[in-house]
């Protein structure tokens, strides 16, 4: 088809940017908070991830195409942006339990992540090289290649151990929700809120602890860090009980 001018797109361009912007308002304000928080965060992120690829792509329309007469690069990546997020708005949990479900299962993915990262540099005998972290927050290569002391590997093994520990904690807690969540009454659905809350300071903190473990180790650090993680796990049990 023929490539249309960006005058003659710019009139319905501004009215598709006007009509996500409605659609964003629409789907957040008839979600009522008492839904659920959970639930109400995943509406809207999804949402607004939708509303804002169909604008980048919407934008990439005003760009004439290419002498070739196909979609440029940029538009073939936005489309594909698109069609990812609309397919996660197809699959969006129905009520809060499904929302804690799954904002549990996000936790433990990225726990999983840095556990196995960890696991693999001891295993190596070498320090971690953890790609959920950017590489200025783990120093310079110089500092990684130190390597750990006999002192410090005396403390990895309980951090290990304490990381396994939030993952199997976030695996149990997410087969309960699973199981018994409710969604019944105004105070089940904010007990499911507050476990997500709770949840979603594990994986942080096991990156700070992970983080901590880079040579040249601060033990003092280290074991800061495995006391707010525990902390952490302890106050998210206390409230599944």
């Amino acid at each position: 088809g023929r490539s249309f001018p960006p005058q003659e797109l710019a009139g319905p361009c501004g009215e598709a940017v006007r009509a996500v912007g409605a659609l964003v308002s629409a789907v957040v304000v008839r979600l009522p908070p008492e839904r659920g928080m959970t639930l109400h965060k995943a509406v809207r992120d999804t949402t607004t991830e939708v509303a804002e690829g169909l604008l980048r792509l919407t934008a990439t329309l005003l760009h004439p195409l290419p002498h070739s007469g196909s979609p440029s690069q940029e538009q073939l990546i936005c489309t594909g942006s698109v069609w990812e997020a609309c397919d996660r708005a197809a699959h969006l949990p129905q009520d809060n339990q499904a929302a804690v479900a799954s904002a549990l299962s996000s936790c433990l993915a990225a726990v999983k992540d840095a556990l196995d990262e960890l696991e693999q540099a001891l295993a190596e005998g070498g320090a971690p090289s953890h790609d959920v972290l950017e590489d200025e927050e783990v120093g310079s290569a110089g500092n990684r290649e130190i390597g750990w002391s006999e002192a410090d590997l005396q403390l990895l093994g309980p951090c290990v151990g304490l990381v396994k520990a939030a993952k199997a904690s976030l695996k149990k807690l997410r087969g309960a929700v699973k199981t018994w969540g409710q969604v019944a009454t105004a105070e089940q659905v904010a007990q499911l809120d507050g476990l997500a809350d709770a949840a979603g300071d594990v994986s942080p903190s096991v990156d700070e602890l992970v983080l901590s473990t880079y040579p040249p180790m601060n033990q003092l650090t280290l074991r800061l860090n495995a006391g707010k993680l525990a902390a952490v796990l302890k106050k998210m049990l206390e409230l599944a009980r």
